[in-house]
């Protein structure tokens, strides 16, 4: 009846032996799997569409093509890189290899902007704090059109 508050009966372990368990070979290494570096294609087109589908394509951002509808493409390249496809037709994808080409370089070493030098003969003068935050932005009209 009161089963559940007895303690369980551990079951008995096996004891091996080391004569009797023989050792095993080692496993092969696993093979390292190669990166894709393979471009991903895709294609700038210019298809003729409908005022109402103009419509649902500017306010979605996509629409549905009818079948059997030619598209004229105008220019093919890569998703990754953004290079043409005949540049890069047999290379890997740069974008999948490094990265910084599309951010401009290696930013450590990249130059910082420069300050602009004002003229000889201009004079500096410091002006008023602009309060950008609060009741007085809003008042005084940095978040919205002065009255």
């Amino acid at each position: 009846m009161f089963a559940w508050l007895e303690p369980e009966m551990a079951p008995k372990a096996e004891t091996k032996t080391l004569e009797a368990s023989a050792p095993e070979p080692p496993s092969p290494p696993a093979a390292e799997e190669k990166p894709d570096l393979s471009h991903v294609w895709v294609v700038a087109a210019e298809i003729e569409v409908t005022p109402k589908v103009a419509k649902i394509a500017d306010y979605r951002g996509s629409f549905k093509a009818v079948e059997g509808q030619r598209v004229d493409a105008l220019e093919v390249y890569c998703k990754g890189c953004r290079r043409p496809y005949d540049e890069v037709r047999g290379d890997d994808c740069a974008a999948k290899i490094d990265n910084r080409h599309l951010i401009g370089g290696d930013q450590s070493t990249r130059a910082k902007r420069k300050i602009p030098v004002p003229p000889k003969n201009a004079r500096v003068v410091p002006g008023g704090s602009i309060q950008r935050r609060g009741i007085g932005a809003y008042m005084s009209g940095v978040s919205r059109p002065p009255r």
